[in-house]
């Protein structure tokens, strides 16, 4: 997760975050370092206080690409 990046950019402290979160410090510090993740039920809090989406949290900056199928049957004309 990128909590780490995201945070330092919203201008928030460890404990900033904590405190807007309803968390100990300990457990930012945790999310940050990749031994705990916050609860599902946290992550769109999370994503609203750093300004970002849920997958922005993850690092992932778009839906997958959909895969592509030839519409046209027995090879191109």
């Amino acid at each position: 997760m990128r909590i780490r990046e995201l945070r330092e950019a919203a201008g928030f402290s460890q404990m900033d975050l904590a405190r807007q979160m309803g968390v100990s410090g300990p457990s930012v510090i945790q999310w940050e370092k990749g031994r705990t993740l916050p609860t599902a039920d946290k992550l769109p809090r999370l994503a609203d206080l750093l300004g970002c989406s849920i997958d922005a949290l993850y690092g992932r900056t778009g839906p997958p690409a959909a895969p592509t199928t030839s519409t046209q049957e027995g090879g191109h004309p």
